[in-house]
């Protein structure tokens, strides 16, 4: 990796891909950093986990997604986007977060660190695509005890878990996978959301399954009920019943996720503060700060569950296309389809 690039597209992940090959495709070569794996987000999911959606609607840069059954799984979707990456020779760079930049001249200087080798580089671009996601920045409780060894904001290998009392917090469709592959390892699980019920949006494959679970007293749920403090060994909640303390030897606060408003601050980019917006061209994703593009999730601020890859992923060509691309683009990314 140079230190001087035409075009940095922060971002790893199906979006930040797909941005790097509509690049390619126009003579331009982009270096793609991340914070983490290729597909990090992905790679974060639940063993196992299967897409909503459908595989065509998974796929960048026109490859195929083959897999074995009718819709993708959590670790065919890994197979998927890193191949794609080989064959479309793209230069990733993984383990590269984004600490700070700052515009210089009619560029960009970026500083990332180097999470495997403990030290820093700076970048300079001419252009710059955020691709962030947003699963890198979980939505904390701001409880005691949150920062615990035994807490995590992000699912773990089910077999880790056999024989422990496992809490798990929040109920969207990562929580109930984790909930039900944790019971079948041979943990006890309970489950604790701050609504009466699951929302209508849980895959309607796990919903009878999770149900069951609850009604045959395999799986405990505490509806109505929040966390007011984390201990060793326990956690302590308050629901309609009252003050409670649940024996806890893993926690797993699956609560949300969100952009990093304080990155794209740094870089100057205006961030409306009822929505979390960032200011943006709707056709070309340019943000106020030009040369600076905008792609995936980060686009609707708080309101993530607008982009997924199924529609985020045509947004290479609002940047980096024609009139007539980003015109398609617009058109194929209308569809707002219910994700993971």
């Amino acid at each position: 990796m140079s230190n001087a690039e035409a075009v940095v597209i922060v971002g790893a992940g199906p979006i930040g891909l797909a941005c790097a090959i509509s690049a390619v495709r126009r003579g331009i070569d982009p270096v793609v950093l991340d914070a983490g794996s290729i597909a990090e987000s992905i790679a974060r999911y639940p063993v196992g986990m299967t897409f909503f959606t459908t595989p065509d609607r998974l796929e960048i840069g026109n490859h195929p997604l083959v897999c074995s059954g009718a819709k993708a799984t959590r670790e065919e979707a890994l197979m998927y986007y890193r191949g794609v990456a080989r064959v479309e020779r793209l230069r990733v760079r993984p383990f590269h977060r984004l600490v700070s930049g700052r515009r210089v001249g009619q560029g960009f200087e970026l500083e990332f660190d180097r999470v495997l080798r403990g030290d820093r580089v700076s970048v300079r671009a001419d252009r710059v695509v955020l691709a962030t996601g947003y699963f890198g920045h979980p939505n904390r409780l701001d409880v005691p005890g949150e920062d615990l060894p035994h807490v995590s904001h992000y699912p773990e290998e089910p077999h880790r878990l056999a024989g422990l009392d496992v809490v798990i917090v929040g109920a969207k469709n990562s929580a109930i996978e984790l909930a039900l592959a944790a019971f079948r390892a041979g943990a006890r699980v309970t489950v604790v959301h701050r609504r009466e019920a699951l929302k209508p949006s849980v895959k309607y494959w796990l919903r009878p399954d999770f149900e069951n679970r609850v009604k045959a007293g395999e799986i405990s749920v505490r509806w109505e009920t929040v966390v007011r403090s984390i201990e060793p060994g326990l956690v302590r909640v308050e629901g309609p019943g009252g003050p409670a303390a649940l024996g806890a030897d893993r926690v797993f606060l699956l609560t949300g996720y969100h952009p990093d408003y304080e990155l794209f601050r740094g870089l100057g980019v205006e961030i409306d503060p009822s929505t979390g917006r960032p200011t943006h061209d709707p056709a070309t994703l340019e943000t106020n700060v030009p040369g600076l593009h905008v792609a995936g999730s980060p686009t609707a601020g708080r309101f993530i569950s607008e982009v997924f890859i199924e529609n985020g992923r045509f947004d290479g060509e609002k940047i980096f296309g024609d009139a007539t691309s980003r015109s398609r683009a617009a058109s194929a990314g209308a569809d707002r389809p219910v994700g993971e």
